[in-house]
């Protein structure tokens, strides 16, 4: 956070190309992507810096704070309410398709297909997961069909991509929005929801877009969702963040859970 000379506060990300070239391109697809984005939810793109080395988003301060973990029911309401006027503003998507990338969703597949110590690490995590590992591989193979849409999804929707106040909620970081099913994104959030106790399937039947969607692209979104994450945090090496590795197997295990429920 920054002050200008003016006096007024902005929100500045930076990186570079060089030494953090992967950061420096979510940098530059975001900046591209706020740019075409103009809702009350969304934040304000005010400039940019890209001189091929780094680059620089500079935005509007937003009033307010992350929601409170574990989620308060008020909070989780008002952000679920959010998502469909959000969805309804994004559909069609108000953004140039070319700024986008294929959704980061699926892993299944390749984890059946290489078996070896990320199945037995995952084996520790989720004995049913490496069970009925064919099954969710192939459920996966679906998302193409499933998850076909026109709503523009933000691809990376947890509590911690979410900001509000008295008045607003606020969805912010969008260097990984895509193209698809109004649902996704709500299945993300609803399955993220479910570590603070709350039931997803419960709020799933209630709201617009889930309640919308079929059982099979639910499914299929669950699927999908969970083998991106149980795929990295099992594949990783000792390297890696830990703290990040453990955020993405808890999110991923809260997805396969939800999803063996359901089946």
């Amino acid at each position: 956070m920054l002050t200008l000379a003016d006096g007024r506060r902005v929100f500045v990300k930076a990186a570079s190309s060089e030494h953090a070239p992967a950061v420096a391109d979510f940098h530059r697809r975001e900046i591209a992507i706020t740019r075409q984005l103009d809702t009350p939810w969304t934040p304000r793109l005010l400039d940019a810096y890209d001189d091929g080395t780094w680059v620089a988003g500079v935005y509007e301060e937003i009033q307010g704070r992350l929601p409170t973990q574990p989620w308060r029911p008020d909070e989780l309401d008002r952000a679920l309410a959010t998502l469909v006027e959000l969805t309804d503003a994004l559909t069609p998507p108000p953004v140039d398709h070319a700024l986008l990338r294929e959704p980061r969703l699926g892993g299944w597949q390749a984890l059946a297909a290489g078996g070896g110590e990320p199945v037995e690490r995952l084996r520790t995590m989720d004995p049913w997961a490496v069970d009925h590992l064919e099954d969710i591989a192939n459920l996966e193979t679906q998302a193409p069909h499933a998850l076909a849409g026109e709503a523009l999804q933000h691809g990376d929707l947890y509590p911690f991509n979410i900001m509000l106040n008295d008045e607003r909620i606020f969805v912010i970081d969008w260097p990984h929005a895509w193209i698809g099913a109004p649902h996704c994104d709500t299945v993300t959030l609803l399955s993220s929801a479910s570590l603070s106790g709350v039931d997803p399937q419960k709020l799933a039947e209630r709201h617009p877009l889930t309640r919308a969607a079929g059982k099979e692209q639910i499914d299929v979104t669950l699927a999908a969702h969970a083998g991106f994450l149980l795929r990295i945090a099992t594949s990783v090496g000792a390297e890696a963040d830990q703290n990040l590795v453990a955020m993405m197997t808890a999110l991923g295990l809260a997805s396969v859970r939800w999803l063996r429920n359901r089946l």
